[in-house]
């Protein structure tokens, strides 16, 4: 699944291909992609302008003329690029949004769980999965008292805490993985025992590296392509996600695989001591 630095590469990436071009009409090629009523989706958005890209954890907010907003989560694989109009659609394609100028945005996506839902602009804060979204991994954002106090109630697995989205906007299992390898915490510690000394160091991890994520175009491992359709680079930079049997880079002990919370972990065995 596209995580913070891939939704946001997207993001940039649509503003540069997509801003103030005007919507001439629709083709929806698989209806449950969209969250409202088909022709009611399309009647409201045909002849609008998008004004602005926005982005709230891994879900993208399209900015429309006339006060409307289109949330977008890519789930597993959803994918964004525009294309001429003309162009014979691809397969897994679902969604066309066809632009005055000749060109068109459209949405691709093979597992078919991506999901589109337009509101009135300033209504998405209210919606299924943005109304309880944590804050967002920014300096000035998440604050290291706040994501304390997150940690010290809860009992579950640090990596399961990462993955909750009500504590922390954006994070998905690469990061997690890769934050908890950082700041030397083992992905099965319960999140209420870590010191406040290993929370600000986490916290300060994942600022950090989902930053130098985004900036490197996010971490293709399987499908991910920005709307370009170029892969993203971080994948290069990893330390410990899917690099099970490599030498950890601190200390050369194979990294190892467990199952945490159903979803595969990777971690250094004697960087990170686990703390019951």
């Amino acid at each position: 699944m596209p995580e913070l630095p891939e939704v946001e590469t997207v993001r940039r990436g649509l503003e540069k291909l997509v801003l103030n071009k005007k919507i001439k009409d629709i083709r929806v090629l698989y209806s449950k992609t969209i969250i409202n009523e088909e022709t009611e989706f399309i009647e409201k958005l045909t002849n609008k302008t998008i004004k602005k890209i926005d982005r709230r954890g891994k879900y993208l907010l399209f900015r429309f003329s006339s006060d409307l907003t289109m949330i977008s989560h890519l789930r597993m694989e959803g994918k964004y690029f525009v294309e001429p109009s003309t162009k014979e659609v691809e397969k897994h394609t679902h969604v066309v949004f066809d632009f005055t100028d000749g060109t068109s945005l459209r949405y691709n996506d093979v597992r078919k769980f991506g999901r589109m839902q337009l509101v009135k602009t300033g209504m998405e804060i209210q919606t299924a999965g943005l109304a309880k979204l944590g804050p967002e991994p920014k300096e000035e954002t998440f604050i290291v008292e706040d994501f304390s106090k997150n940690l010290k109630r809860r009992k579950k697995a640090i990596k399961n805490a990462l993955l909750d989205q009500t504590i922390v906007a954006g994070l998905g299992n690469i990061y997690a993985d890769e934050v908890l390898w950082m700041s030397k915490i083992h992905p099965e510690t319960p999140a209420n025992k870590l010191t406040e000394e290993k929370i600000e160091v986490l916290r300060d991890n994942i600022i950090k590296e989902l930053a130098l994520a985004t900036e490197a175009g996010g971490t293709t491992i399987r499908s991910y392509t920005d709307a370009f359709r170029h892969s993203g680079g971080f994948q290069f930079s990893l330390h410990a996600y899917q690099r099970t049997g490599d030498p950890c880079e601190r200390c050369g002990t194979p990294i190892q695989r467990i199952v945490v919370g159903q979803r595969g972990t990777h971690f250094c065995p004697k960087c990170q001591v686990v703390k019951l």
